[in-house]
């Protein structure tokens, strides 16, 4: 009989989840039979069940999949309430499991697609949905927030959070609380967009508060003391191109504290010269902000890059904790954002009590321990037009992939990347920046100049101690975002999926892998776990969703992998069907004369428009279908008319009416001369499409 070991801040954990068990609303997220939202039945992604443990793993196989077929991809995290799983794919289209079986109990579709439109172009889909009180929630891109029914998938209410093509849209999970349910926004990258978050009555949806997190015109006054306290540290004409600070991933609900924290995004555009052109800190963006939960009041911020400048944002995942600090406890945030550093910050006043580099970073050498602010390399903000390598890159240290925290090993698990990029100022004269299209903007960083690139990315899993700052293990990945994100457990496990198809189980303590299964695609999405049926299921979503190749063999590849929802249990019996083939070949049309000119503008209108889903260069990467393979391009006449008049648009590829001819044109030459290019590298021939070898 194997003897499981009691955690060592055992007691801590239970009165964290009988907090937080206190905020949900249902089911019971005490003893972890749930996962009722993004964070878990704490905010940790940390659950106490231990009935799967480091023991038993041998008998851990699948028990169900579901097959997901409704368009688009599924980067989402599923949550798990009384025995039944619930998750949101594509845009938006909530479907409801039995947790036992698989078995499809509803499905919701908001249509999405098809009402919104051109604004939704840039936003992934949904990332998350939140259960409380007999209600699913969910946001859509178009802006709205849904509740529905968790029995039979009814709406209850819809609320329209966002003005209609705005350029804001819902990819993040809402969060629920008491009796109030919290939805933010993204936007920023694409539109002159001011962020904000909204509360709203879980039962009849009628707004509750709104606290904007940058400030707007001065001249139209401001909501509250916190705007025009915000406001005195910004220049210019801020408020036209926006501002940004969204928060369009993750939040935190405190029930010690009554307070909900925001974590807000990146300056909008990333470049300070264009939007505070004398400078200043830029309240709030890259910061966590904390708000008296029930009137969204302010009540403390702390910023994480003041002036920020290279979309170093801090919408990463914000986990309560409590740590011993000085031989005493602490009520503690522990927060990984972008930038590189690992903070840990008092819950009570927004204090730093200690911030460390998980990775290398050339940005700023430290944080200073009395003044909360980072050390900056002034050369790291390109002054003079001058370029400079900066680490980490815009897709940090740490992105969406969920970290999650053990109160047993003490330690947090970190998806990693370490990579740099090439800053400057763009070509044009930063007077005159202007905003391009009406919707879409530039991020205010010029082209990469002609000069030293920055060493080869690379990424990791890494356990890191929050109470020493110093890293306890590390796991290398293959690829450059290679390692998803992360739940742990009681039966010291950390669970992960990985960019190269396999679903893997850690030792908490040590890293020791203990189980594999092959996903037949990438599994970048968060694991859960839950109860259900006296059983113990560990869930996820697989398939991939990166829109540019990653140097897999192969790659992966939209119509051969197969977008599932994999549930695991001891002893069970499932299995996964056979790969799906594909002859790779790349057609031709030999009838197609490339004109180079064309070819040449195609490159750029490429880039701008379509690269966000169909991958920088034309190398697609799973997550929309590959261009250099597909029989549309082959005739320019076709594209042109499939490109704007999208049969596909609630499948996710939105219709272009707005383009002009030339342009819709160029993008199919140059498709065809780099189609014609890849075809001469590469092989051709069927290939199976098994990701997990």
């Amino acid at each position: 009989m194997r003897i499981l070991r009691m955690p060592k801040f055992w007691f801590a954990g239970v009165a964290a989840l009988a907090l937080a068990a206190c905020s949900h609303g249902g089911g019971d997220a005490t003893n972890g039979d749930d996962w009722p939202d993004y964070d878990g039945p704490t905010t940790t992604h940390y659950s106490p069940l231990a009935e799967i443990n480091d023991g038993n793993l041998d008998r851990l196989k699948l028990a169900w999949h579901y097959d997901i077929d409704v368009g688009g991809q599924s980067l989402t995290a599923p949550v798990a309430v009384d025995g039944v799983v619930y998750f949101a794919a594509g845009a938006s289209h909530v479907h409801a499991l039995d947790a036992t079986t698989g078995k499809l109990l509803w499905q919701y579709d908001s249509k999405t697609r098809e009402k919104a439109g051109v604004e939704l172009r840039g936003a992934w889909g949904s990332r998350g949905i939140a259960y409380a009180n007999g209600k699913v929630f969910t946001g859509t891109l178009d802006g709205r927030l849904i509740a529905l029914d968790a029995k039979t998938g009814k709406v209850v209410w819809t609320a329209q959070t966002t003005e209609h093509n705005d350029g804001r849209y819902i990819s993040g999970a809402p969060w629920v609380y008491k009796d109030k349910v919290v939805i933010g926004h993204g936007g920023a990258d694409y539109a002159p967009v001011r962020g904000y978050v909204t509360a709203y009555d879980q039962n009849t949806g009628k707004q509750a508060w709104r606290f904007y997190t940058v400030p707007g015109d001065p001249a139209k006054g401001f909501e509250n003391k916190a705007m025009e306290m915000a406001a005195k540290t910004w220049t210019g004409e801020w408020w036209k191109f926006g501002g940004g600070a969204t928060v369009w991933n993750t939040m935190a609900y405190d029930p010690k504290y009554n307070r909900v924290y925001l974590g807000t995004g990146n300056g909008a555009p990333w470049n300070r010269k264009i939007r505070s052109p004398g400078g200043g800190d830029n309240l709030f963006v890259c910061s966590i902000v904390a708000l008296d939960a029930d009137t969204g009041e302010y009540v403390w911020h702390y910023q994480t890059n003041p002036g920020e400048t290279w979309d170093f944002n801090s919408a990463m995942d914000i986990e309560l904790a409590e740590l011993q600090v000085d031989g005493k406890p602490r009520d503690v945030i522990l927060h990984a954002p972008k930038n590189g550093f690992f903070y840990v910050i008092d819950r009570k006043d927004g204090k730093l009590i200690s911030a460390e580099p998980i990775v290398p970073t050339t940005w700023a050498s430290a944080i200073d321990q009395k003044t909360g602010k980072p050390i900056e390399n002034p050369e790291a903000r390109f002054p003079g037009g001058k370029p400079a390598i900066v680490y980490p890159s815009p897709f940090g240290a740490h992105n969406i992939e969920a970290m999650s925290y053990n109160p047993a090993s003490g330690l947090v698990y970190i998806p990693a990347m370490d990579q740099g990029r090439v800053y400057v100022d763009p070509d044009e004269p930063l007077s005159q920046w202007r905003f391009r299209d009406g919707q879409r903007i530039s991020n205010g960083i010029g082209p990469l100049p002609k000069m030293t690139m920055p060493r080869e990315p690379s990424s990791f899993l890494l356990a890191w101690n929050p109470a020493t700052q110093k890293e306890a293990w590390r796991i290398p990945m293959k690829g450059i975002r290679g390692s998803g994100g992360t739940a742990t457990t009681a039966g010291n496990l950390v669970i992960q999926g990985r960019a190269d198809g396999h679903f893997v189980i850690l030792a908490a303590d040590t890293g020791k892998q203990l189980w594999t299964f092959e996903a037949q695609s990438a599994v970048m999405a968060q694991p859960i776990t839950f109860r259900a049926g006296g059983k113990q299921y560990i869930a996820v979503i697989a398939g991939s969703r990166f829109p540019t190749a990653q140097g897999f063999e192969p790659e992966y590849d939209y119509y051969t992998q197969q977008w599932r929802v994999l549930a695991f249990a001891l002893d069970g019996k499932d299995k996964l069907p056979e790969p799906r083939v594909k002859d790779m070949a790349i057609p031709d049309n030999p009838a197609f004369k490339v004109d180079p000119v064309l070819a040449r503008e195609g490159a750029l209108a490429y880039a701008d428009r379509c690269a966000t889903c169909h991958g920088a260069s034309a190398m697609a990467g799973g997550a929309a279908p590959d261009l250099l393979r597909s029989g549309v391009p082959l005739d320019a006449d076709t594209f042109v008319e499939f490109v704007r008049h999208s049969p596909v648009v609630a499948r996710g590829m939105p219709a272009f009416t707005e383009v002009p001819e030339r342009e819709l044109r160029s993008i199919a030459h140059y498709l065809r001369q780099r189609a014609r290019e890849l075809a001469k590298e590469q092989p051709k021939g069927p290939a199976i499409d098994d990701r997990g070898q």
